[in-house]
């Protein structure tokens, strides 16, 4: 679908895509990236306009995101569509993040799907400072959109089997953390069982 768009509506369906996908529309925003990368490759965009116009959608979306949680505050968790962006839960995490660490929640969060935007509607509720939020998201968006769009662009041909191939590996990461912590909770089960019927076994005083 996201490839017949943006072959269909160029540059101004790339640029809606990721406009959107910042405001809750459930395309993570490296798919469209990906696409026109593909497709510049393949011709139907010229990198040199189809590289610029993701990166003007990526900011821009960031942007939008800030201004929302600068403009409202705490209460654009009852704001209809941004709210299921941020709850209140997550807002406290992330209020407590930005006194701890400061900009750089913004830089790290850029690039972590499902992070990125309750990150930048915290950073405009605790009111980060707009050229230190635009700094920080840049340098993200510098290296960020050019490595996906580029990998899209050189590797297009072999693009979903690279894509599946990074899939299968998280699918094993994720196998892995899942066996990880279920043994973690046995053994905690087990040594508290342990201490409980060593408890149980001494002596009463």
């Amino acid at each position: 679908m996201v490839n017949h768009l943006i072959a269909s509506f160029s540059y101004g369906g790339l640029l809606l895509i990721l406009l959107l996908g910042s405001l809750g529309l459930p395309v993570p925003e490296e798919v469209p990236i990906l696409t026109a990368g593909m497709l510049s490759h393949q011709q139907v965009l010229h990198w040199w306009l189809a590289l610029p116009t993701c990166i003007a959608g990526v900011l821009g979306g960031d942007l939008v995101l800030y201004g929302a949680g600068r403009h409202w505050g705490e209460r654009v968790v009852e704001v209809r569509g941004l709210g299921r962006l941020l709850t209140r839960a997550r807002l406290e995490q992330i209020e407590t993040s930005y006194r701890r660490r400061g900009v750089a929640i913004v830089f790290l969060a850029r690039n972590v799907m499902g992070l990125r935007a309750a990150a930048f509607l915290g950073a405009g509720i605790v009111r980060v400072p707009f050229w230190k939020f635009l700094a920080a998201d840049s340098a993200a968006i510098g290296y960020g959109v050019p490595l996906n769009f580029g990998i899209a662009y050189l590797f297009a041909r072999h693009l979903k089997a690279v894509l599946a191939e990074v899939h299968r590996i998280e699918s094993w990461i994720a196998l892995v953390a899942l066996v990880g912590g279920a043994g973690w909770l046995y053994i905690g089960l087990r040594r508290r069982g342990e201490r409980a019927l060593a408890a149980a076994a001494r002596p009463a005083s």
